[in-house]
C-alpha cells in the first residue's frame, strides 16, 4: 500500500500539475484542468485549487488569461515583460531609465526622514543611525498593468555645504540631475535578488499568493565611488526579466 500523502492539498494540486507540466502531460500553450475540475478531482474547494495555481505561477509555470482559464507555460518560455536596466543622460541633460517607460506615481510620494538602518548605512557607506530623506512612490505604467514601489534615500551628509541644507533635494530621478548641478559626475550600481513581499508590499502590487517580488537596489556615486544616494526598487517576480548590457 502505498504511503499516504500527508502534504497539504493545494501543494498536492500544484505538485500534480507541476509534474504534469514537466513530463508533456498538460503541454505549453494549453489549457490545465478547470478550477472547478481540479476541486472536485482532489475533495477541496475552488480557493484552496487556487493556492496550489499561485505556487505555479510564483515559479513561472502557469499564465492566467482573463476570461479563458489557466495555461500551462514551458519552463524555457520567456516572463512577459523584459526591462534593460541602466540609467543614461538624454541631450536635454535629464537622467532617464535604459527601458524609457515612463512611470506615473499612483498617489503623491511620501516625504519623511528617517535614520538609516544597518544594511543600507553599510551600502552608503555612513554611521548607522545617520538621518537621511526619505521618499516614498507607488508608481504605475501601461495604464497600470505594471507597478513599482520606488523608495529614494538620500544622507544628510552628502548635502553639507550645498543648498540642500536649507531645503529638501528632489527624489529620484530628478535626484540624478539635482546632484550633476553639484558637480558630481555620477556612477550607478545595482544589486538584485528576490523575496517573498510584506503583506502590504503584495497589496500594493497586486500580487497572487505566493508571487515573490524583485528588489533592487541602486546606489548612486561619484566617478571615486562614492555613494550619494540609494534607491529601492520591488517589482513582480512573475511576468518580469531585468537585462543588463555588459
Amino acid at each position: 500500500m502505498p504511503p499516504k500523502n500527508t502534504q497539504p492539498k493545494y501543494r498536492q494540486i500544484a505538485d500534480y500539475l507541476r509534474d504534469g507540466i514537466l513530463n508533456g502531460t498538460f503541454p505549453a500553450g494549453q489549457p490545465l484542468p478547470s478550477e472547478e475540475a481540479l476541486a472536485k478531482q482532489f475533495g477541496v474547494t475552488r480557493p484552496t485549487v487556487r493556492q496550489g495555481l499561485a505556487e505555479l505561477r510564483a515559479s513561472g509555470l502557469v499564465e492566467a488569461i482573463m476570461g479563458r482559464g489557466t495555461f500551462a507555460r514551458s519552463p524555457h518560455s520567456r516572463p512577459g515583460l523584459t526591462r534593460p536596466r541602466g540609467v543614461r543622460r538624454a541631450a536635454d541633460g535629464r537622467f532617464i531609465e535604459a527601458d524609457g517607460i515612463r512611470w506615473a506615481d499612483a498617489e503623491p510620494p511620501v516625504a519623511t526622514r528617517t535614520d538609516a538602518p544597518m544594511a543600507l548605512a553599510d551600502l552608503l557607506r555612513i554611521p548607522p543611525g545617520e538621518p537621511m530623506f526619505t521618499y516614498d512612490a507607488l508608481q504605475s505604467t501601461d495604464n497600470g498593468r505594471l507597478r513599482q514601489l520606488h523608495r529614494t534615500y538620500v544622507p544628510f551628509s552628502v548635502l553639507v555645504d550645498t543648498k540642500y541644507e536649507e531645503e529638501a533635494p528632489p527624489p529620484a530621478p530628478e535626484l540624478y540631475s539635482a546632484l550633476a548641478d553639484l558637480g558630481h559626475e555620477l556612477r550607478f550600481t545595482e544589486y538584485i535578488r528576490t523575496r517573498m513581499p510584506l503583506p502590504d508590499q503584495a497589496q500594493a502590487l497586486r500580487l497572487a499568493d505566493g508571487v515573490p517580488l524583485l528588489h533592487v537596489l541602486r546606489v548612486t556615486l561619484t566617478e571615486a565611488d562614492k555613494p550619494l544616494a540609494l534607491e529601492e526598487f520591488h517589482l513582480p517576480g512573475d511576468e518580469l526579466e531585468l537585462s543588463f548590457r555588459l
